[in-house]
């Protein structure tokens, strides 16, 4: 399994970004996919959520944001951000794992794949 993060970048605060995740080496359409974000000295958080057959989970703090979508022809997972806030600022990573505990909340120890990810900043 192999998961590749692009899209990031710098933006000032209110504008938005798309992340891609390109995904190999399995089935895609059949595996949860999420994102987490890793600020410095923060811990993991749980972003946002997609089950194989396309529930979305999103956390409280990016809820109305953010979309979560995948393009199964493609093998690719988005993240679309809108009226990005500074405290978005961190690094974004894209995971996926075949069966999960829950998609009522987004737990990085549910999910054993994940890619290098993609720096996100966002400016006031």
């Amino acid at each position: 399994v192999q998961l590749v993060e692009s899209g990031g970048g710098s933006v000032q605060a209110g504008g938005s970004l798309r992340l891609s995740c390109a995904a190999s080496g399995y089935t895609f359409s059949s595996y949860f996919m999420a994102w987490f974000r890793q600020a410095p000295g923060k811990e993991r958080e749980g972003v946002a959520l997609i089950a194989s057959f396309g529930t979305g989970t999103y956390a409280d703090s990016v809820k109305g944001r953010f979309t979560i979508s995948k393009d199964n022809a493609k093998n690719t997972l988005y993240l679309q951000m809108n009226s990005l806030k500074p405290e978005d600022t961190a690094k974004y990573y894209c995971a996926a794992d075949p069966t999960i505990a829950t998609i009522v909340r987004i737990v990085s120890s549910d999910f054993r794949y994940w890619g290098r990810g993609t720096q996100v900043t966002v400016s006031s």
